[in-house]
């Protein structure tokens, strides 16, 4: 096995997701990651006191547990794979990149919610694009659906995309299993209600550190993409520079600052979550209203910035092992 093994590990599993994204007969690892969290969730709660304190401590333990436990078990299929034959270690290493990735997931739930709009098809786009957020979807108007799933793309370019392709350059599949693992307790259990404000607080605070560099290598790869796809690249800039900060987590708005620039439109603003209004700062200029082709246009920007974050990232994880292994 040579020193480009990594590289190629990440480049054949985004090729694999660009081809055939998530079959839903194929079980995936982030689906036992989630079990797992669950599971773990509910024996750590039974075991530490019902304080600020206890559940604090609780969600330390979660995060250390879970995350040995994703690291280790694809680092243990690779050193198996590796006796066996360095070809099987190529194979497996890439399988589990491919499963890393989310591209061409997001693009296919989300141009659902396109097509049910376009066929004005209002409770089936409600429903399709509550697949995709976790905010309340049952009052949300026609561009209001649209808005929702241009903001999933374009924050999860990061999150599905170049973040787990970022971890992979450093440290192959790994890496990218140890960043997928934080990034879904973060979706299970990082959020500020009452079960979770304070369980769930390490899982997030580790999320924010984890995705704090690729998120703000996404936004300046995707300002960079926004031109040559025909996009607004100065827009894309300018807004990024003025809302990027306009959110409460740091580096939600990194990407849909770009895209709303890029678009030309608003996105975030006040949104339902489990029937309760939360009331959120805007991202964008209202120069437009958000249309369903803005979906399509999301995704193109999705797309370039992925192949752009490849090249770079597939760049820097060459010039690593080169360096420091052979």
């Amino acid at each position: 096995m040579n020193h480009f093994t990594v590289p190629l590990m990440a480049g054949i599993g985004f090729l694999l997701d660009l081809l055939f994204g998530d079959p839903h007969w194929l079980p995936h690892p982030i689906r036992l990651i989630g079990a797992l969290i669950s599971v773990l969730e509910r024996g750590i709660r039974a075991c530490v006191p019902k304080t600020r304190g206890g559940e604090l401590f609780g969600g330390v333990i979660l995060v250390i547990l879970v995350t040995a436990f994703s690291s280790a078990v694809p680092l243990g299929l690779l050193l198996l794979a590796g006796r066996i034959h360095p070809y099987l270690c190529l194979a497996a290493g890439s399988l589990i990149c491919y499963q890393l990735l989310a591209a061409k997931a997001l693009k296919t739930e989300s141009m659902k919610v396109c097509h049910r709009l376009e066929a004005a098809d209002l409770p089936g786009a409600r429903k399709a694009v509550s697949m995709i957020v976790g905010r309340d979807t049952d009052r949300l108007s026609e561009e209001g659906i649209a808005k929702a799933a241009v903001e999933t793309v374009a924050e999860n370019a990061s999150d599905g995309g170049l973040a787990p392709l970022f971890y992979m350059a450093l440290g192959g599949p790994v890496f990218g299993f140890f960043y997928k693992a934080v990034n879904t307790m973060d979706s299970m259990v990082g959020y500020k209600n009452e079960r979770y404000l304070y369980f769930g607080r390490a899982a997030a605070r580790l999320d924010d550190v984890c995705n704090f560099i690729p998120a703000r290598l996404s936004a300046w790869l995707m300002i960079a993409a926004s031109g040559p796809l025909g996009l607004d690249g100065k827009g894309a800039l300018r807004i990024y520079r003025r809302d990027r900060n306009n959110h409460a987590s740091p580096n939600s708005a990194q990407t849909e600052s770009v895209c709303a620039g890029a678009l030309g439109v608003e996105l975030a603003g006040d949104a339902w979550y489990f029937g309760v209004l939360h009331r959120k700062k805007t991202i964008g200029d209202a120069g437009r209203p958000v249309v369903p082709g803005d979906i399509r246009l999301a995704n193109r920007l999705m797309y370039g910035t992925a192949v752009l974050g490849l090249l770079l990232f597939g760049g820097l994880s060459a010039l690593i092992y080169g360096v420091w292994i052979f």
